[in-house]
């Protein structure tokens, strides 16, 4: 680490208190100290200085484009995971409706009226659609056709 501070006559300063003397140490390690933006960006800057460097010191190489393209590839991981959520279900839903298409079947037959001639398998003599009682058959009639 380096010993640099950033004393009360540095430009940045007021964007570098003694409590944070790692993160301009760090910025400095990695930026120097000429690198300095206008006053209304400085504050935007520093911020910006700060993560870069610490992605750098982390990730030579890659610094915080590292971070990015994991990022990237978190966010493509979990497109692909929600492509399966939803085909998912789909393929639920469908199962659904042909479950509740079969139980409307099975709840229409239950429902249908029931012959009244049979009986658990038996038939039924005092039927009220043939319109007379089969036991009680009229004693008078004409037979005459």
């Amino acid at each position: 680490m380096l010993r640099r501070r950033c004393n009360d006559d540095c430009l940045l300063a007021p964007y570098f208190p003694l409590e944070e003397v790692e993160s301009f140490a760090i910025v400095h390690k990695v930026y120097g100290a000429s690198n300095v933006v206008e006053e209304r960006e400085r504050e935007d800057a520093v911020k910006s200085m700060v993560y870069e460097a610490r992605g750098r010191l982390r990730d030579p190489v890659h610094a915080s484009a590292g971070v990015v393209f994991h990022l990237q590839k978190h966010v493509q991981d979990l497109l692909e995971q929600l492509e399966l959520t939803r085909a998912s279900i789909l393929e639920s839903n469908g199962q659904i409706n042909q479950l509740m298409s079969s139980l409307k079947n099975v709840q229409y037959h239950d429902h249908q009226p029931k012959s009244t001639i049979f009986e658990n398998g038996n038939i039924v003599l005092d039927d009220t659609i043939l319109g007379s009682n089969l036991i009680e058959f009229p004693e008078e009639c004409s037979w005459d056709l």
